[in-house]
């Protein structure tokens, strides 16, 4: 019997053709060891008299026609035929699937660009860098990560964090900033000699800012702006270095990085240096953000993190005291600067050596040479799903930790494989970062030299999210609410950290342990949780999973209580962690009470924090302030509605869906 016709998965007629089944069964016989057309041939007969039998009169489906050629090797014995050929049928479905995933994303792209990070706009340079990002993703879960973790990543047990880069970069640097103004660099068509004013100085900070981000994914952050911007500033004219550091912020507000989709993420470290140029530095940084953008907007960017350190600035008397104090007032009006606590117990140590980026992260000690923050940065992160897990245990504690363990394993192994393909970058992969070597041993490398020998240095971080929800499904309540929940809290994580500290011996590798920024993520977990174990309540019953080691943002708690609950988790987190304490409006003319809840995150044994309100301003008349509705001077209603989403800020319209359902679930607390 001969058939002239098949239906395609797509449902066009196209011809049949026999030959395509004894190809398929040929190669499925020969991945078992058995090479002979002949019996391919003869099954191929087999499977037409099959379909014969069934109904030689109708059009088959490609679907009917690989199920009968499934069941005739089974039917002859050929078991491990049968097997290899499902295989390679499930391959190529996924392949398939994959491809007509990607035209789906690239046709919801092309009307509104993702909205997984809200630092990206809507221009046509950002919908082709959103596209080329899909491709990308859909390319290594396919076709280059090994199966078992992507596998992983797919089902939601992890989420391997900026998929779409993963054979190209690495996340984020700290910039040595003065060694570059100093020696002068090339980022690409020249060298740039040193400036000599305060701002050229600038300028240039923002030119290094923005080829470091095109060369990275993540964020950029100068460690000791005021300490590398303090001979530049040098004997010159108080009002000359604020017009450069308003120079700087327009330009990080506007200067566009990866193909003119996002400003770089930028975050500047000052507070600590006592010295004169030091201290003028960052007086003015903070002068000209308080000022703001050209109509008085909140700046984006860059993230201000000012140092507290007791006999630098924290109390009366300190010689950088005035410089705390106009932090405190600036962040008052504008959420930024955030606080970096360099008493806390895991950061004394280091005295005021360790910084933070905007969005969290911390990088410090290092298994493969100097402990310094400067010119090291994370490689990649990949964060668990500790709710999962929790649903999974059905309140086991004992079988949580195995599920738990059993998941870092996975999380531990793949990050070895991306650092294994990030290890075989070469020096003219990134051109700025390695080859201008703003990273600790890539001086001895040359253009073609991979890059191992430099980024051994940078950090592999396991991450988390939902321990409110995890402690929910596990005992019946959160942390913020009962005292047992929080000691299970503390328990989970420290047994997290100490397995992070056991990859560290076992890979050689500075792995360390994360409290993961969670934007896209925050609903992408919870939906495939949803969808799969039904709602839950306090668990799977919102839209979001609680970031980190956070009180749910719902949950009515004192400003203090929160402190004191989320202070003691910072430890375990060496590779970064944030909290925050919500306010209705700015606390400006409060300079006291910011100082008092400064004073209680430091008591809270707390590394970094900040202070969020809404900030409103009318484009149409310039009016600041928190209207849920029309500006109320005006009447206009073009409206910017500034909040913080993960440690940066971002305009309201560019939250995705989940963030958006965070934020109108977030309560002030009292």
């Amino acid at each position: 019997m001969s058939f002239t016709q098949i239906r395609k998965r797509d449902g066009r007629l196209a011809t049949f053709n026999e030959s395509k089944i004894t190809d398929a069964i040929y190669s499925a016989n020969k991945a078992c060891g058995i090479d002979d057309r002949t019996l391919a041939m003869s099954l191929t007969l087999k499977v037409m008299e099959a379909l014969k039998e069934k109904n030689g009169h109708r059009v088959f489906t490609v679907e009917e026609v690989q199920d009968t050629v499934e069941e005739i090797l089974m039917k002859e014995g050929l078991v491990k035929t049968a097997k290899a050929y499902i295989l390679y049928r499930e391959k190529r479905n996924n392949v398939r699937t994959a491809k007509s995933d990607l035209m789906d994303a690239v046709e919801e792209i092309l009307i509104e660009t993702n909205r997984e990070n809200a630092n990206v706009g809507n221009s046509p340079s950002a919908k082709m860098l959103q596209i080329a990002s899909a491709a990308s993703r859909t390319y290594y879960l396919t076709r280059y990560i090994p199966e078992e973790f992507s596998r992983a990543h797919k089902r939601g047990d992890i989420h391997i964090h900026d998929l779409d880069f993963y054979c190209k970069t690495l996340t984020c640097v700290q910039i040595p900033l003065g060694e570059l103004l100093t020696k002068g660099f090339n980022n690409g068509h020249g060298y740039i000699r040193p400036p000599k004013r305060p701002a050229s100085a600038t300028a240039l900070a923002a030119i290094i800012l923005q080829s470091s981000q095109n060369d990275m994914h993540g964020g950029q952050s100068f460690p000791f702006f005021d300490t590398d911007m303090a001979p530049f500033v040098a004997g010159y004219d108080e009002n000359e270095i604020f017009q450069a550091m308003e120079a700087l912020i327009y330009n990080l507000n506007s200067m566009h990085s990866r193909a003119g989709a996002q400003v770089p993420f930028s975050s500047l470290n000052i507070g600590c240096d006592t010295s004169p140029g030091a201290r003028s530095a960052a007086r003015n940084l903070l002068l000209a953000y308080e000022k703001g953008l050209g109509h008085g907007e909140n700046p984006i960017f860059p993230n201000v993190i000012f140092r507290v350190k007791e006999g630098v600035n924290l109390n009366p008397g300190d010689p950088n005291r005035d410089l705390l104090e106009l932090a405190m007032r600036v962040a008052s009006k504008r959420m930024n600067p955030t606080f970096s606590f360099m008493d806390s117990s895991f950061n004394r140590q280091y005295g005021a050596d360790v910084s933070y980026m905007g969005c969290r992260t911390r990088v410090m000690a290092n298994h493969c040479g100097p402990e310094i923050t400067e010119k090291r940065g994370n490689l990649s992160f990949t964060s668990v799903n500790l709710p999962r897990l929790a649903i999974q245990a059905k309140g086991d504690v004992d079988i949580f930790f195995r599920l738990l363990d059993s998941v870092m394993e996975v999380a531990a192994r793949q990050l070895y494989h991306r650092y294994q393909t990030q290890a075989r970058l070469k020096v003219r992969d990134m051109p700025f970062l390695m080859g201008q070597h703003l990273y600790l041993d890539s001086e001895s490398l040359k253009l073609d030299d991979e890059i191992e020998p430099a980024i051994k240095h940078g950090t592999l971080s396991i991450g988390f999210i939902g321990l409110a929800e995890t402690l929910t499904a596990l005992t019946g309540k959160h942390h913020g609410e009962d005292e047992a929940a929080d000691k299970l809290g503390h328990e989970i994580l420290s047994y997290m950290r100490k397995r992070v500290d056991e990859f560290v011996d076992y890979y050689d590798l500075n792995y360390t342990f994360l409290a993961t920024p969670a934007e896209g993520l925050s609903g992408r977990f919870l939906k495939i949780d949803r969808d799969e174990y039904g709602v839950i309540p306090g668990v799977t019953d919102k839209d979001y999973y609680t970031n980190s080691f956070h009180v749910p943002v719902s949950y009515p708690i004192s400003m203090f209580d929160k402190i004191s609950i989320e202070g003691p988790y910072h430890k375990y987190c060496n590779a970064g962690h944030i909290s925050y304490v919500e306010m209705a409006s700015p606390p400006m003319d409060n300079i006291e009470g910011i100082e008092a809840i400064l004073r209680h995150m430091i008591d809270s044994d707390m590394g970094y924090a900040g202070i969020n309100f809404p900030i409103d301003f009318c484009l149409e008349c310039n009016h600041q302030g928190v209207f849920p509705d029309d500006c109320p001077s005006c009447g206009g209603d073009d409206i910017s509605r500034v909040r913080r989403i993960t440690g940066y800020f971002s305009t309201i319209d560019r939250f995705n869906d989940s963030k958006k359902k965070e934020l109108a679930d977030r309560v002030a607390h009292l």
